[in-house]
């Protein structure tokens, strides 16, 4: 079994945040599924999916040896006891290349049996004596080929159930190798000393944690931050149209319809290219109605659900913190997808004769099995209401500044909130209410308070509530989705319970649109402490404060930069 070490300036630990560089699908992490991690290192290709394609075992004699490993955002290292090491950088987003000196290192199949359609092939390329792997999985070939020293291969041509590996190096000399993902032509071998192409990560990786996370003792934890976005980034392929951060590079590889707004805002003062492409990212994908899928990722497009229209709260937040001010053409073009995706919640999501539209399951408000529905999944949401509201806002004044003003977006908006205070409010503070039965749900879930957004639009008893709610969600790490002392609160349960980083950054937000300031740096602070003392899990146990789930989550890195970059303003 292979140890891990973290002892060194900017390292991380393996098991939690996997080793990649900007632009790759690929990334090599003892993670090699939902919920599972393997003894060693292994490369892992997010393409079709995620799928563990090989593992790398160091070795001595032939035989696997126990190594502790150490990873940077330039490189990732073996260390064996008594002596020996091999090294792993990315040199560019397909190869990876690899030295040793007192190790070799073992690259084993990982699916280990090939079937019509499941498993890899392993030869050896006549034409340049690489060998080849070919993965039905992923589609795609990985060669290796021996830039100094020997190899020896295992279960070349093989077909059925067999080891097929490669032993890459001795441990008598040192030896050098790389491993290419491709398609099917042969790559040129890559150029450059391998510490060039340390040194050149190193520089890329610095140029763009100083742009999101300056060094400073407010923050410790943001170039970590910086590197989980950093390494998450991937280069349009497939069914993906724009330079995309992926919600993790672990099992959560894909780019869903929400997440992805709070990954875009994180970005905006340092990369404001990448930082538009973030938020328009789903958009590419409206269909002819206007909703946005569910997700998108390299080889997926999901229709099946939606997620709620914070597009609009979004836009007007990175627009205020855009490094640059965007053009008419991106402007045009923002308009244009928001209003087709606003239109679609009034067109086609509201009951005849309803104002508010509804969410058909909880996946739809992004808080899948939150308490709001536990009465109705078709459901008119106060957080739905609330985003619209902001959204139809942002809508009328862009239509406005572009000299293409509609009136319907003022009109629907005093309209929605109206209902919003007519229909969802009660003594108790906001409900879900069934689109078709008309029952109410319970007020006892963090979502039926983001009408916070609405600032001073809401009646002052209906702000000093919520405020007043806000303080019965706040545990010592932050904002519990459903609070500890209710019945209905899970450890572990997801949206009812657990903290996480979209419904803290909204009801910061909320609270200081409600000049609740000092409130707001106090749940930032907690929020920010839960972070660095857990790491960028998805979520938290809201009383423990240990990392759930996913434990490189990018919306929590993202958030945790957006929280750290406001407290310091």
């Amino acid at each position: 079994m292979t140890a891990r070490a973290v002892d060194q300036p900017d390292a991380f630990d393996l098991q939690q945040v996997p080793f990649s560089v900007s632009g790759s699908w690929l990334d090599l992490s003892p993670v090699v599924g939902l919920h599972t991690s393997a003894e060693d290192v292994h490369l892992v290709s997010h393409v079709n999916g995620m799928h563990a394609v090989l593992a790398l075992q160091p070795a001595r004699d032939g035989q696997p040896v126990d190594a502790a490993w150490h990873a940077t955002p330039s490189v990732l290292t073996w260390s064996a006891p008594g002596g020996g090491v091999v090294r792993a950088v990315f040199d560019g987003p397909h190869r990876v290349r690899l030295r040793g000196r007192g190790l070799a290192m073992r690259l084993t199949e990982a699916a280990g049996e090939l079937t019509p359609f499941t498993g890899a092939y392993l030869y050896l390329d006549p034409v340049d004596g690489a060998h080849v792997l070919t993965s039905y999985e992923t589609g795609r070939r990985y060669r290796v080929r021996m830039t100094e020293g020997t190899l020896a291969a295992t279960g070349v041509e093989a077909l059925g159930r067999a080891e097929r590996s490669l032993l890459l190096g001795d441990d008598r000399a040192e030896w050098e190798a790389e491993l290419v993902e491709s398609t099917s032509s042969a790559p040129a071998f890559g150029g450059g000393s391998f510490d060039d192409v340390v040194a050149a990560r190193r520089a890329e990786f610095e140029a763009y944690a100083d742009g999101l996370a300056p060094r400073t003792g407010a923050a410790p934890a943001a170039r970590l931050a910086a590197y989980v976005l950093w390494a998450s980034t991937v280069a349009p392929d497939g069914l993906v149209t724009r330079e995309s951060v992926l919600m993790s590079m672990h099992w959560m590889d894909k780019v869903w319809s929400w997440d992805h707004c709070f990954n875009a805002l994180a970005l905006a003062p340092a990369r404001p290219d990448l930082a538009l492409d973030q938020w328009l990212a789903p958009f590419d994908h409206q269909d002819e109605a206007g909703a946005l899928p569910d997700s998108v990722t390299h080889s997926e497009v999901l229709h099946n659900f939606v997620k709620p229209p914070v597009h609009g709260w979004a836009f007007a937040a990175l627009r205020a913190s855009l490094a640059r001010e965007p053009t008419r053409a991106e402007l045009e073009l923002v308009n244009d997808r928001l209003a087709r995706w606003t239109s679609y919640w009034l067109d086609h999501r509201r009951v005849p004769g309803h104002v508010l539209p509804h969410y058909q399951h909880g996946n739809d408000s992004g808080w899948d099995n939150s308490t709001a529905f536990d009465v109705d999944r078709v459901a008119e949401s106060p957080d739905l209401a609330a985003f619209l509201v902001v959204q139809l806002d942002v809508l009328d004044a862009l239509g406005r500044e572009l000299g293409r003003p509609d009136e319907r977006w003022a009109r629907e908006s005093r309209a929605v909130l109206d209902a919003l205070l007519t229909t969802l409010w009660t003594p108790d503070g906001f409900v879900a209410v069934g689109a078709v039965s008309g029952r109410a749900g319970g007020t006892s879930s963090l979502l039926t308070l983001m009408p916070l957004l609405l600032g001073e639009r809401l009646p002052d008893d209906v702000r000093t509530l919520l405020v007043d709610r806000v303080r019965q969600h706040l545990t010592p790490h932050g904002l519990a989705t459903e609070p500890v002392t209710s019945p209905d609160y899970q450890p572990d349960g997801y949206w009812r319970g657990p903290i996480w980083a979209p419904s803290t950054a909204l009801v910061v937000d909320g609270l200081r649109r409600c000049g609740e300031h000092a409130l707001a740096d106090e749940v930032s602070r907690r929020f920010l402490a839960l972070c660095e003392r857990s790491g960028f899990a998805e979520n938290f146990d809201a009383v423990e404060g240990t990392g759930l789930r996913d434990r490189a989550y990018t919306w929590t890195a993202a958030v945790y930069l957006l929280l750290a970059r406001d407290l310091a303003s």
